[in-house]
This record gives structure tokens, C-alpha cells and sequence, in this order.
């Protein structure tokens, strides 16, 4: 276990692109979001609705029963496993991140069956939060638009414990950025600078081929695998485009201040970088996709 911030400047305000989205609707949530046609009006009120949404769905491919155990990895602030815990769960939220844990708990510490940690779930401690880590000692994993930042090695290495921790029938869920290419280091030609990268802290994203084959040979079986990539990242971006031509004059950078007034903290060379951020952003975004893996243990077979 580490209690080093390894991700903490990605959400935080020394990263100006996290001030402008927590301006306008990030702080439960710290994911994308989820962004269907007939909802894109919903916008104008903040982009909280579309994370919960996210959320939502998220969880509900973990098909969870009161009383069963979950693990949340890479809780967060904490808001999925308030979420399940009101479902019934006896719910562990962990995070790498200390000060993400600090807000978790002091949201929701209160809420009955939700226990938080700071832990590395790529590498996780024997007992933490007087929870036992044990062997097949949980029903359901569930890490949503967390593992991008674990790199390839921790990303096995998070499967491998999941798959420890996950009863006979189990299930885990997760939700992440993936890569459509064998070689995920054509990122560079996409971020040649770094933008992306230097601002969300990773280093290249998952080839999908190669989450899956890896899911198998720990002993997974890939249940269903599902494409959220246009709702998720193609709407968001096409979104963020029209934002830059908006910040782009001084009547627009208006417009949004009487819209969010705490955007008056940006100055002019905040904007600029934020929309040299967002056109970045589209560059790996047109290319990059985004899947929700469902993935089971298989259970204990029948006696003879």
C-alpha cells in the first residue's frame, strides 16, 4: 500500500482544466460522464447529471443483492459506495488518494455498511479499515474510469486482484478508457506534447484486444463488454469543441462567467490553456475508446 499522491494534481485546482469543470458540476463525481442526444440541453445546469448518470449505469452492470460484499476501487469522494451501501452492500471504497478518502469520509463515514481506505488496489494490504482482504472474501468488485492512471503492469496486476478477492461466481466491473490499436504508444503522435497525458497523469491506455486477453488468462470470463465510447467520450468532446470557439472571444469568456461566476478566477492565459488542453483532448479522443468489461469468476463446479 502507498499513500503517495500519485494522481492528486489531476483533481485538483493546479490542474486550470479540473477548475473550469469544477466550476461547472465536478465535486461528487470526477468521471466524464454519460451524454445521450435528447439529454445535451441538460448541459446548461452542469455536467453533475451526466456523472451520476455514468455512475448509474456503471454500477448496474454489477447486478448487486443486499448483504453481498463490494469492493469499490478507486472510490473517489466516495458517492458509488454510498450508493451501494444504501442498496443493502457491505461496501469497502479504497483510493490510492488521501485527500479523495478525507472527503469520502467525511461525506459519507455516517452511511451504514460504507467503509473507506486508502489503499493501492493494485497491490492491496492483508486488512484495511478492520476489513480482511482474504481470498475469495467478496461478491463484487467495481472500478469505474480509475484504472487509465494504474499504467499496463498495474492493470494486470488489479486483475489479478480482483480475481483473489472475488468469490467463486463473482463479478467485476470495470469501466475505462481503452485503446483500439495493438501499439498503445501511437498516443504520441496524437499528444506530441503531452497535454493530455501531463494533465489526467497517465502514460498510454489499455489496447482493449489486450484487457480482455489478459481478463482471460487470470481465470476471468468476459460476461459482456460494452461500448460506451460515443456516449462518453465522441458527445462530451464535440461539446468541449464548441466551448473553444466560445472562450476565444471576450463576449463568450462573458457569457460563461455570468453563467458560472467562479469562472472569473481564470485570466486570459488560463483560458489559452485550456483550450489548447480541450483540442488536444479531441486529437486523443477521436482515436481512443471507452468500454465497460464485465467480467465473472467462474463459479465452483457441481459436485459429482
Amino acid at each position: 500500500m502507498t499513500s503517495e499522491p500519485r494522481y492528486a494534481a489531476a483533481y485538483n485546482d493546479s490542474n486550470v482544466l479540473f477548475r473550469v469543470l469544477r466550476h461547472v458540476g465536478w465535486g461528487d463525481l470526477v468521471n466524464v460522464g454519460y451524454f445521450t442526444l435528447p439529454t445535451l440541453p441538460i448541459a446548461v445546469t452542469g455536467l453533475g447529471w451526466f456523472q451520476r448518470r455514468l455512475l448509474r449505469r456503471s454500477l448496474s452492470l454489477l447486478d448487486v443483492h443486499q448483504g453481498q460484499r463490494v469492493l469499490d476501487a478507486g472510490c473517489g469522494r466516495g458517492l458509488g459506495t454510498a450508493w451501494l451501501a444504501r442498496r443493502g452492500c457491505e461496501v469497502l471504497g479504497v483510493d490510492v488518494e488521501p485527500d479523495q478518502v478525507q472527503q469520502a469520509r467525511h461525506r459519507f463515514g455516517d452511511q451504514l455498511n460504507a467503509r473507506f481506505a486508502v489503499a493501492d488496489v493494485t497491490a492491496l494490504p492483508a486488512r484495511v479499515a478492520d476489513v480482511a482482504l482474504a481470498d475469495e472474501s467478496f461478491d463484487r468488485v467495481h472500478c469505474l474510469e480509475a484504472a487509465f492512471h494504474f499504467g499496463p503492469e498495474g492493470r494486470r496486476a488489479f486483475l489479478t486482484e480482483a480475481f483473489r478477492l472475488l468469490r467463486p461466481g463473482g463479478r467485476l466491473v470495470l469501466v475505462d478508457f481503452t485503446w483500439p490499436e495493438p501499439d498503445p504508444g501511437t498516443i504520441n503522435g496524437l499528444d506530441p506534447h503531452r497535454l493530455v497525458r501531463d494533465t489526467w497523469r497517465f502514460e498510454e491506455l489499455e489496447p482493449l484486444d489486450r484487457y480482455l486477453d489478459n481478463a482471460v488468462r487470470t481465470g476471468f470470463i468476459v460476461h459482456a463488454v460494452h461500448d460506451w465510447t460515443r456516449s462518453v467520450v465522441r458527445r462530451p468532446l464535440q461539446h468541449a469543441t464548441l466551448v473553444t470557439h466560445i472562450v476565444s472571444t471576450a463576449v463568450g469568456r462573458t457569457m460563461l462567467r455570468l453563467r458560472w461566476p467562479g469562472l472569473r478566477e481564470l485570466n486570459r492565459q488560463d483560458w489559452r490553456a485550456v483550450t489548447d488542453r480541450i483540442r488536444a483532448m479531441r486529437a486523443v479522443g477521436a482515436k481512443c475508446g471507452y468500454s465497460a468489461l464485465v467480467l465473472d469468476k467462474p463459479a465452483c463446479p457441481e459436485p459429482a
